[in-house]
């Protein structure tokens, strides 16, 4: 028997809530989700198709030094995408750093300003919910 039917949310730690707000908002799109209640810290719910990446303004108890180069080597969580050439170009305006897959998917792996592993998946038709 499953028990898991999907992914609802992945959370993030961020040291800068403003900082991390224009990398997932203004680079990669994500719009947040009024709808986040106050747990006595700072953070935001982003969107991202039926799913949610949650930012969470608090002490990150991992290294943010010293970690891998390429974040498929890393702890990291995955997002489909409709054209990795447009984020490629978001990427490169925004001065951000990537590496691509080396399984020769098209797919390319870069990191938040704090340090987390991103992966992004270009598929043909992006899946709901």
């Amino acid at each position: 028997m499953e028990h898991c039917l999907s992914l609802h949310h992945a959370s993030v730690i961020v040291a800068d809530l403003k900082r991390a707000l224009v990398f997932y908002g203004n680079v990669l799109g994500m719009r947040v989700d009024p709808a986040r209640p106050d747990l006595g810290f700072r953070g935001a719910w982003l969107t991202v198709g039926g799913q949610q990446v949650h930012l969470l303004e608090l002490p990150n108890p991992d290294p943010t030094q010293g970690r891998p180069a390429h974040g498929g080597r890393d702890r990291h969580f995955a997002l489909t995408i409709r054209s990795l050439d447009a984020l490629r170009q978001a990427l490169d305006a925004a001065g951000v750093a990537y590496t691509l897959s080396k399984s020769g998917r098209r797919a390319l792996f870069c990191r938040d300003p704090d340090g987390n592993a991103l992966e992004f998946i270009e598929v043909a038709e992006v899946p709901v919910g």
